[in-house]
């Protein structure tokens, strides 16, 4: 049995985890930790759990194991060293930290300790993005050149974002820096290092963050990657298109359908779009979290993942801000 403190309420997909993890048949959430007493609170009487307010005294719980952090991104970096050091193991929302440095740090203590982290990057779990990535390394595609990734919703203009997740400062940045982490990650699992990165980001409503955003990526093996995100666009579809000189690989739209043409085959699919069978779902980030943990299986979504996401975040951010293309080279 796994037992499991849940750290802060603050990010929408804390409620989720909670519920995962208190559903889980290997697993038991024995208490909540909140840097707001009184919602924390709350969480745990929902749970039927503990509720303790000092972090200090939740990492020394014999009844800990492990924590599952949903807290503000900028406390990310000295909860997980404390976690760590404390023999904890590490599951976490994204992102890790807003800078490179932040997150390297907490990767050191992580492998000094030797304690497990996985992060949620539940799209890379998706059949569709297992593909993408069987497709490159099979050179179906041919040499790549091209990906386009969006990830868009509408929680500032449809005015259900918490309030609270307008400060650029607690969450490290904007709508990149959370919804965009998607489009980022995915990047950085099917193209590698990258190179550069060009950023364009605006408010079109008066909040003090980011709303609507592109980043162009440039990697180190010449492929270029847009990276789509905002919080103000209603009914946009999640898409996704990646291309190389051999051909397309598209998925996503109203319907979330995948279509593939490579001149690589032969047959009936030669030069034809068609929809290509996809491979199995990979488990969720809190299965391979337990998993790992309890049985020693594999971790798929690692802390060097994690420290990527947080290199490409810096760097992007750093663009926007700077009004300038930034090589990663700088970081």
């Amino acid at each position: 049995m796994l037992n499991i403190a849940l750290l802060s309420r603050w990010h929408p997909h804390a409620s989720g985890y909670g519920r995962e993890f208190a559903a889980h048949p290997e697993c038991r959430v024995t208490v909540v930790w909140d840097e707001l007493p009184e919602r924390g609170a709350e969480w745990a009487k929902e749970l039927g759990c503990d509720f303790e307010p000092d972090y200090e005294k939740v990492l020394a719980r014999a009844d800990v194991d492990a924590v599952c952090c949903t807290a503000p991104t900028n406390l990310h970096k000295d909860m997980f060293i404390k976690a760590a050091r404390a023999g904890k193991h590490i599951f976490t929302e994204k992102v890790l930290a807003a800078t490179k440095a932040e997150a390297e740090a907490v990767r050191d203590v992580v492998l000094e300790t030797g304690i497990k982290f996985v992060i949620s990057f539940p799209m890379r779990t998706n059949p569709n993005v297992l593909l993408a990535k069987q497709l490159l390394d099979d050179g179906l595609l041919g040499t790549p050149n091209y990906l386009r990734v969006r990830n868009a919703h509408s929680g500032i203009s449809g005015g259900w974002l918490p309030e609270y997740f307008k400060d650029p400062v607690v969450c490290g940045g904007g709508a990149m820096m959370d919804l965009g982490a998607h489009p980022m990650y995915l990047s950085s699992f099917l193209l590698g290092k990258p190179a550069r990165i060009s950023s364009i980001y605006n408010r079109l409503y008066d909040t003090p963050i980011d709303d609507n955003c592109v980043s162009v990526i440039e990697f180190e093996n010449k492929v270029i990657a847009v990276s789509e995100t905002g919080f103000v666009t209603n009914s946009s579809p999640f898409s996704f298109e990646l291309s190389g000189t051999e051909g397309t690989f598209i998925y996503g739209g109203p319907d979330g359908d995948s279509r593939l043409k490579s001149s690589k085959l032969g047959g009936d699919m030669a030069g034809c779009w068609f929809a290509p069978k996809l491979p199995k779902a990979l488990p969720s980030a809190i299965n391979q979290f337990v998993d790992a943990v309890l049985h020693g299986g594999e971790i798929i979504f690692d802390i060097d993942d994690a420290v990527a996401l947080s290199e490409l975040m810096e760097g992007a951010y750093r663009s926007y801000h700077e009004n300038r293309t930034v090589s990663f080279s700088e970081l």
